[in-house]
């Protein structure tokens, strides 16, 4: 017999109602092709964003595991091993700054240099735990960032929470001997296009 024959057809015409009623024969269709369901129509959001697009960070990532003496909160979201930047380096650094009341983001930047003595202390001290390579999170109270000043969009006395990735860092020394090394520039020559 053929798939295309009358007596089969009439066959199956006659068995698929009957399977379909039976427990077994309910449960084998159910198995047998997956219900579809209408996919619903996407809607179109035409409220405008907020400039700038300052996002919220989670509460999760608020906070910090562990307090040095001073009151530095720090998390190691990446350790690294090796030597660490001194109060006299200048690092290299990728971070994003948000309040730890509200997570709202108020600075980030990549690869920005910075000196270790040159930042809000809180900052600073953070910078000596991390060797290059490393990730860690900083919650600093207020009393070591801002204090009851604050600056921009940080008010007075808010805590802050950091997350800095240490790229490279060189000591003052290296870069004395690196300004050393280059070589001057000869007399009456300028640069073709004007500094900021």
């Amino acid at each position: 017999m053929t798939s295309s024959s009358p007596a089969r057809r009439l066959l199956l015409a006659i068995a698929l109602p009957m399977l379909a009623t039976s427990p077994e024969g309910a449960a084998a269709q159910r198995r047998a092709v997956p219900r579809r369901v209408a996919p619903r129509p996407a809607t179109v959001d035409n409220g405008i964003i907020a400039l700038p697009l300052n996002p919220i960070v989670p509460a999760a990532q608020r906070s910090c595991a562990a307090r040095t003496p001073t009151g530095l909160g720090y998390t190691m979201l990446r350790p690294a091993s090796g030597a660490k930047p001194t109060a006299d380096a200048t690092v290299l650094v990728n971070y994003i700054g948000y309040l730890a009341a509200t997570g709202a983001v108020f600075d980030q930047n990549m690869r920005t240099p910075m000196p270790v003595g040159g930042v809000i202390p809180g900052f600073g001290q953070g910078l000596q735990l991390v060797a290059k390579g490393g990730v860690v999170r900083l919650c600093i109270p207020a009393a070591l960032g801002y204090g009851a000043q604050g600056t921009g969009p940080i008010p007075a006395n808010a805590d802050l929470v950091f997350q800095v990735e240490v790229i490279d860092f060189k000591t003052a020394a290296e870069l004395e001997a690196l300004r050393k090394a280059e070589p001057a520039a000869p007399a009456g020559q300028t640069d073709a296009a004007p500094q900021p």
